[in-house]
């Protein structure tokens, strides 16, 4: 099994792999809102009320809203605050979920977004912020997704990016190297996480490929948009009717 102080490798199964990343955000958790906040001088806020409010028309009290990856519950909160409806958070690491249900009134489980304990055809709406590039596998991922939405029931992925811009680019990867993994390392005390948290950034699909994916997995109505030059992308599908 991967060990807390390891990063995964291409050796480790998918099993392992996902235990790691779940150890990894149990030990940041204590601070990882404080860390979003000073790393992304609060815009990582601006991200999530940008996005409830792009996805307020496809929602009505009635709608079954799953908000995948919750984290400590911020876009959760985002979309309550935006409009009404039956809303459910889910993650597979347990201690974040413990600081959503301080922000959140909504239902919450413990899963794993690949093996999701909900009926086919269950869901009208599914959110991910910042968490789908932590699955160990984008395809098997996106198939579960499908399997739990209605027909006609929508995806919307926001998550970092490579931005089309080279210079935007550089500056990111300069600010991952010399400002996030330090300030990471110095404020958690988890040096292995802030190193595999922008490794993780550069290893994911940029949002055309991104796009294509889920095409190619059977999502229809594809479409993305970049927030700021690109640093994030919010991908948006539908479930073909």
């Amino acid at each position: 099994m991967a060990s807390s102080g390891t990063k995964p490798k291409p050796d480790f199964t998918e099993a392992e792999s996902s235990a790691w990343v779940r150890d990894m955000f149990a030990r940041v958790a204590p601070r990882y809102d404080l860390l979003n906040r000073i790393l992304s001088f609060q815009v990582d806020r601006l991200w999530r009320w940008r996005t409830a409010r792009i996805l307020k028309p496809w929602i009505q009290p009635e709608s079954r809203v799953l908000d995948l990856c919750c984290g400590t519950g911020d876009l959760l909160v985002a979309l309550e605050s935006a409009t009404p409806a039956r809303y459910l958070g889910a993650d597979f690491c347990f201690p974040m979920l413990v600081l959503t249900q301080a922000k959140s009134g909504a239902p919450l489980i413990e899963a794993d977004g690949l093996h999701l304990p909900l009926r086919d055809n269950s869901l009208d709406l599914i959110t991910i912020g910042f968490g789908f590039r932590n699955f160990v596998n984008y395809r098997a991922g996106l198939d579960e997704l499908l399997r739990v939405l209605k027909p006609g029931g929508r995806l919307a992925i926001l998550e970092f990016t490579q931005p089309p811009n080279s210079f935007v680019r550089g500056f990111m990867k300069g600010w991952n190297r010399w400002v996030m993994d330090p300030m990471g390392r110095l404020v958690s005390g988890q040096g292995d996480a802030y190193q595999y948290l922008p490794e993780s950034v550069s290893r994911f699909p940029d949002a055309p490929l991104l796009a294509k994916m889920m095409r190619e997995q059977g999502f229809g109505e594809v479409s993305f948009r970049y927030f700021d030059a690109g640093i994030v992308a919010l991908h948006l599908a539908q479930k073909s009717l």
